[in-house]
């Protein structure tokens, strides 16, 4: 199968652990996931499948949205409560202080990513250094955060949902947030609910996608994503029939090679400009890949390709 998989990643799995039983599942090897969620949190896990593992990284970078609760007044060594606690401290801010607080992360901001992390020092993975007890400099990282939306305060409690730009820890931004306010602070709970245009109502979990299994291809095939879903803001072209064999060899294509598609944006709406990205589409309907337009050459040049016959 190729496309993708909006998975509902429960609690108690690793990402690693989804993708190792979706091969299990799918009788499939090659499936990637779009980026690690936290065993103890929960939420969308874009699955790709076949030739889509060529977007996992696409999908990596683009912005997620989070419902986290923060518990203010603890202090742990993993910035959640399932680590050790290093301190507790009285919470002395009121509700109007702990909302300014928390507002107050809105933008960019250089956060330090925590031990307990996958992110590599020296070619040691944290997170295998923080299980020896061993803590090493960091750099910070620049961050966006885009947007909080503080549903609830139920002090030591704040309830809210982010959305956020890549590299992002939602467990930092709460031991960050409980620092500001002199208390300590950290993450008690996390529900990834977007991840691009991947919501949490329509995940599903394993045992569901199992049971869509059980039932046929044509009902697993409608949970499946197709690729090119992914870029529909690229205006869609076709190729001409005496272009498809060079097409299919990925070779560059010249604007009079290609026609507009049914509903995507015509010729006479969008002129080739440097580096002016289109959806490329055989006569038979199957996605080639993008293209981006090449001054030099006056031609389109592939991008990334996902078909090949």
């Amino acid at each position: 199968m190729d496309g993708l998989l909006n998975v509902y990643k429960e609690r108690g799995f690793t990402s690693h652990d989804v993708v190792a039983k979706l091969r299990g599942i799918l009788k499939q090897k090659k499936i990637g996931h779009t980026g690690t969620l936290d065993p103890e949190a929960e939420g969308v896990l874009p699955v790709c499948l076949g030739k889509a593992t060529k977007v996992c990284g696409l999908l990596t970078d683009k912005d997620k949205t989070y419902r986290a609760v923060l518990l203010l007044g603890v202090e742990t060594d993993t910035q959640d409560t399932g680590g050790r606690i290093l301190s507790q401290k009285e919470i002395k801010a009121g509700e109007e202080e702990v909302r300014k607080a928390v507002m107050g992360f809105v933008g960019g901001y250089d956060q330090i990513p925590p031990m307990y992390s996958a992110l590599k020092v020296d070619g040691k993975k944290l997170y295998e250094l923080a299980r020896q007890g061993k803590e090493v400099e960091r750099k910070a990282r620049r961050v966006t955060i885009h947007e909080i939306v503080i549903e609830k305060v139920e002090l030591p409690r704040v309830t809210m949902t982010v959305t956020c730009s890549k590299g992002t820890y939602i467990r930092t931004l709460c031991h960050d947030i409980g620092q500001v306010l002199g208390c300590g602070g950290c993450m008690e709970s996390l529900l990834r609910t977007a991840v691009a245009n991947f919501r949490v109502e329509e995940a599903l979990t394993l045992s569901r996608i199992e049971a869509l299994r059980d039932e046929g291809p044509e009902a697993l095939s409608r949970a499946v994503t197709a690729v090119d879903s992914l870029f529909l803001h690229y205006p869609a072209f076709e190729a001409a029939e005496a272009a498809e064999k060079r097409l299919y060899n990925g070779n560059p294509m010249a604007d009079s090679e290609l026609s507009e598609r049914p509903q995507a944006v015509g010729k006479s709406e969008y002129m080739p400009e440097a580096g002016g990205q289109i959806r490329i589409y055989d006569r038979k309907g199957h996605f080639m890949g993008i293209y981006s337009f090449d001054n030099e050459i006056g031609r389109y040049r592939p991008v990334k390709l996902f078909f090949t016959e």
